[in-house]
């Protein structure tokens, strides 16, 4: 329903999705809830999107960002999409999310506005449609310290408790996430789209898509292959930006990409404390089909199943269109690995080009490996002065390979200095260490939300040396260790 009390705070909504086909969506209404309790409201996003509700009392935030009254304007859907769920096709859409309608700003920006566990809809497949509120915080913690990080992903507005109980393995306390997103168009609604076997919805999605994202791709030769460009792009920015910050998604399904190139849905993922290439957190990931070292073969795997959904726009001739896709997908190596090397020299600080870049990058994190060291604070130290002096460096293995890097260093076509501010700029001095969060979220699920409002004070200037928060940066002690996370559905 909608309340008077929101007509003078709205979002400024408008509903172009509806315009595609009613296949793409289903009108349903989020579930109204017992009790909503506002529990964190992002304020910094809030003044972003131009939107103030500070008029509205804290039980009439709650009962908007819970769904139980809807503001003027807003219009919910489902989306429907398919998807490559570890590997296996099938067709899904939200199953507990309720897009509220696209948020228009004062300069034209979109936004997509997203209630996640407000309720069933036709696509749930015998879900209750809920979420429980340590995931919900999860998502918040994680997506803030992401945007933070200056990793593209859709962020989190605000968290409210349900004052009802979701039952997984036990019953955990229900919650509502408000997600903001670019849109959440991903490469599994192209392949729902392909599914249908109709060109013309195929096509209709397509036109959307670059209408909202890249109007510029009308003009090409082939918008079908300009966007497979596009996303190629996006996509090999975003994971080796997970790359350089040892961050590991966990579900990396083709309904989990979309094609905005945003980091979306923060399920199982973590950040890796010892280096290891083929860390896996997820519960659910037995074969490391996700690891760290993974995800870049994964995302091309991906775009390789967009690839599939958009052969029939990409050319008339449908041999001539598998001819350029397979181009465009065979180059993703080399887009990649461009992207890459140049994200390995920030990490260790280097100007120019030379042979021996990436080399010293894998004999460091292999020696990371050997010696179970920290990530993140290897990676920060190399900008610390006396390096060798600490005790974690004085390895006969560390110092030879100081050396070739110090030889390196001296090819710089700018001063030391630089060279150390590059390196404080691309390694962060701290990141949501996994048992701080799974720490806070257990005392949250306990009625303490005091440790998530210190992890999430934290995690707000990520690059910037901090000792009052000193204990957010040290690694866990052994017990402390988070060996999996888990999906929270």
């Amino acid at each position: 329903m909608v309340n008077d009390f929101m007509s003078a705070y709205n979002f400024n909504f408008q509903h172009s999705y509806k315009e595609l086909d009613g296949i793409f969506y289903s009108c349903v209404d989020p579930t109204p809830v017992a009790d909503p309790k506002l529990v964190v409201i992002n304020e910094t996003l809030l003044a972003s999107l131009n939107l103030d509700f500070s008029n509205l009392s804290d039980q009439q935030q709650a009962n908007l960002f819970s769904g139980n009254i809807l503001s003027k304007g807003s219009s919910p859907l489902a989306q429907a999409y398919a998807g490559h769920q570890f590997g296996h096709f099938a067709i899904l859409g939200d199953g507990r999310a309720h897009l509220l309608g696209e948020h228009v700003t004062p300069s034209g920006a979109t936004f997509d506005i997203q209630l996640k566990g407000s309720g069933p809809t036709p696509y749930s497949r015998n879900g209750d449609g809920r979420a429980a509120l340590g995931p919900m915080l999860r998502e918040y913690i994680i997506s803030e310290s992401m945007h933070a990080l200056g990793v593209p992903t859709t962020r989190s507005l605000a968290v409210v408790s349900t004052g009802e109980q979701v039952r997984r393995e036990t019953p955990l306390p229900g919650a509502i996430l408000t997600r903001v997103a670019t849109s959440h168009i991903r490469i599994g609604t192209f392949q729902f789209a392909a599914a249908q076997k109709d060109k013309t919805l195929l096509k209709a999605l397509l036109n959307y898509t670059i209408d909202r994202h890249e109007p510029l791709l009308k003009r090409t030769d082939s918008p079908a292959l300009s966007l497979l460009d596009s996303v190629i792009q996006l996509q090999s920015d975003l994971i080796t930006n997970w790359l350089r910050i040892g961050f590991i998604h966990g579900v990396m399904n083709t309904d989990n990409v979309t094609l905005a190139g945003e980091t979306i849905d923060y399920g199982p993922c973590a950040f890796m404390d010892q280096f290891d290439p083929k860390k896996v957190f997820s519960s659910i990931d037995r074969m490391g089909r996700y690891s760290y070292a993974n995800q870049p073969k994964i995302i091309q795997w991906n775009i390789a199943r967009l690839a599939e959904a958009l052969l029939p726009l990409i050319d008339e001739n449908f041999d001539k269109s598998i001819e350029v896709a397979n181009e465009k997908i065979n180059g993703f190596e080399k887009i990649f690995e461009s992207k890459y090397v140049s994200m390995v020299r920030s990490k260790l600080g280097l100007f120019g080009e030379h042979k021996e870049d990436k080399e010293l990058y894998t004999d460091l994190t292999s020696w990371m490996h050997k010696h179970e060291k920290d990530f993140t604070n290897t990676f920060r130290d190399l900008s610390k002065e006396r390096l060798l002096e600490k005790q974690d460096y004085q390895n006969n293995d560390f110092k030879d390979w100081h050396k070739r890097w110090k030889k390196r260093q001296e090819k710089n076509d700018m001063p030391q200095s630089s060279s150390i501010s590059l390196m404080e700029r691309t390694n962060p001095w701290l990141v949501p260490r996994n048992h701080n969060v799974e720490r806070a979220l257990q005392a949250a699920q306990e009625q303490d939300l005091d440790p998530f409002r210190k992890l999430l004070e934290s995690i707000k200037d990520p690059y910037q040396e901090n000792p009052k928060f000193g204990y957010y940066k040290s690694p866990p002690k052994p017990h402390e260790r988070v060996l999996q996370t888990f999906c929270g559905t």
